[in-house]
């Protein structure tokens, strides 16, 4: 089922304790085009199905990376991609719209998207797998 924009900018903003939609949208573009980068084929295809049009859009067409980045540094290039952000503010960024992501999708396409990413991301979805 996919998420009405509203909807998921509603969820993003409470969890990010953003002051305006505008800064919830913010971040879930950074996010999303960052996270675009690190999936490919059926999994992001079916991630972006979960997600409203306009940031299914940019998690199709995503920003350019060489290799995926372990949990620490797509912290720290959301951080770069936001103005006035730092790694801590970014963090909760993150958190924000990958918790939403992670509620949107269910539990069977984020075991398939967690595959897809360096160790560490589940919990930047705010899913920690047993170890």
């Amino acid at each position: 089922m996919t998420l009405r924009r509203e909807a998921f900018l509603d969820h993003v903003r409470e969890r990010g304790e953003y002051e305006s939609l505008k800064e919830a949208e913010r971040a879930s573009r950074v996010v999303l085009a960052l996270l675009g980068a690190h999936l490919v084929g059926e999994v992001r295809a079916q991630l972006a199905a979960r997600l409203p049009e306009e940031f299914a859009l940019i998690l199709l067409n995503p920003l350019q990376s060489a290799e995926p980045l372990p949990p620490e540094r797509f912290v720290r290039a959301t951080a770069a991609w936001i103005e006035g952000a730092t790694s801590q503010t970014a963090a909760w960024d993150v958190s924000a719209v990958l918790s939403t992501v992670a509620d949107a999708v269910g539990e069977d396409l984020l075991q398939e998207i967690l595959l897809q990413l360096p160790y560490g991301y589940d919990l930047l979805f705010g899913h920690p797998q047993p170890t």
